[in-house]
């Protein structure tokens, strides 16, 4: 992000001491990372100083009077916003976004658009700030809202999954009449949400009575059904089943902004995905390497099982660093095995938790080992990989420049 700033001009001024505040800015934008005790915080609030929080900035400030499309849910928001940016940019639509990754087809995470224009957000259900516990969404009061799933995470904030659907619920509460829920025809949890409650229409995607889409060919290709009827056809390069559920979310609520569903397939077309989903970084004697953001046990299997669909009989090799704030607590060790059952071999981070990670991969046998060292680690991916691996990276961090280390290591043998 700092990169992006400073390629528009934008000057950068580094930590928080107390004495930022003789610049006598109009306002104090307040991160969701700042706690009470953060320096430069303690003298805004003794002082009496101006601020308010990211979200509720960039609603006052740049969506108020906007079409405002919201993409939220546990997985996917970021690959889904990309692509309904796309397809309105595609469509001359100019829109505005936000989207909470490096896009492939735009220039910049964000931009304002043209006047009046939609504008797709990522919709997170993380927390505002220290002294807004809402979750963000709740701060754009959309006319669209994609809900692409629900399970619990952010494990340091909510306490249990039914919070999390309480905070889903205040989302759909302040939808419009005229405006459109988007919703995962097969979740069971975001049905509960919908159940307490639902002012707004509703489409649903993988839903016999909604948008389908065939089984995607060795080409690519898979045909799109509205309510059984064929309405496009999507060729692209994305691999697995959970990218084609995120296109049918676009494609709807792309639609709603009047985009014809065959001009929205043809639009995917040319759909290049975000940055660090299974993006292959380096080919090295045969070895492909792929950096992945997956961090969560259900996106580690649905990313593997889309490699494997490249893969074939090839090995996999699944790379993973446990450096959530859910992962790290452990609520979701039990399931990590079953994740990762899907690879040839298992190499696990596990540093700086709380939790015996060994135990845990033990129902995985000798093809898992962890590693407390990044150093180590990558010695030991580049001893064992050989020409036709695939070696699948999988981090919501920079995983300690493993991937460089990694590259090192292959390119020198």
């Amino acid at each position: 992000m700092s990169t992006q700033l400073e390629a528009q001009g934008i000057r950068l001024i580094e930590g928080y001491d107390a004495a930022q505040t003789e610049l006598s800015p109009d306002v104090y934008v307040i991160g969701n990372v700042i706690t009470r005790t953060n320096p430069l915080m303690e003298e805004i609030l003794d002082r009496g100083l101006p601020y308010i929080s990211g979200p509720q900035w960039l609603a006052e400030n740049v969506l108020q009077g906007r079409t405002v499309l919201a993409v939220a849910g546990t997985h996917g928001k970021t690959t889904t916003t990309a692509m309904l940016a796309w397809i309105l940019e595609k469509a001359a639509v100019s829109p505005g976004f936000l989207i909470g990754g490096v896009p492939s087809n735009f220039s910049a995470s964000a931009r304002l658009g043209a006047p009046g224009a939609p504008f797709v957000i990522e919709a997170d259900e993380y927390d505002t700030a220290y002294f807004d516990k809402r979750s963000k969404f709740i701060q754009y009061r959309p006319r669209v809202a994609v809900l692409n799933n629900l399970e619990f995470d952010h494990g340091d904030i909510f306490a249990d999954l039914a919070a999390i659907e309480t905070q889903f619920h205040h989302l759909v509460r302040i939808l419009p009449r005229r405006g459109l829920v988007v919703v995962n025809g097969t979740d069971r949890n975001l049905a509960r949400v919908l159940d307490r409650g639902c002012w707004t229409p509703i489409e649903r995607f993988d839903a016999p009575d909604g948008w389908e889409a065939s089984e995607q060919d060795a080409e690519g290709a898979f045909d799109v059904f509205l309510s059984g009827e064929r309405v496009g056809r999507v060729v692209w390069n994305l691999l697995g089943r959970h990218n084609q559920s995120n296109a049918l979310a676009a494609l709807a609520a792309a639609r709603f902004v009047g985009v014809p569903p065959a001009q929205a397939c043809e639009a995917l077309g040319s759909f290049r995905n975000v940055r660090r989903r299974l993006e292959v970084i380096a080919d090295v004697g045969g070895v492909t390497v792929y950096d992945d953001f997956a961090h969560h046990p259900t996106a580690i299997e649905r990313t593997l099982a889309a490699l494997r669909s490249k893969a074939g009989s090839a090995r996999i090799f699944a790379v993973v660093e446990l450096r959530s704030n859910t992962m790290k607590l452990g609520i979701w060790k039990d399931a990590l095995p079953a994740s990762l059952s899907g690879a040839e071999r298992v190499f696990c981070y596990g540093a700086n938790l709380g939790w015996d990670v060994a135990a845990t991969m033990d129902p995985l046998g000798a093809k898992a080992s962890v590693h407390e060292d990044v150093e180590t680690l990558a010695d030991a991916i580049a001893r064992e990989a050989r020409a036709g691996d695939h070696v699948l990276i999988m981090s919501n961090g920079a995983f300690g420049g493993l991937q460089g280390k990694l590259l090192a290591r292959l390119r020198s043998r």
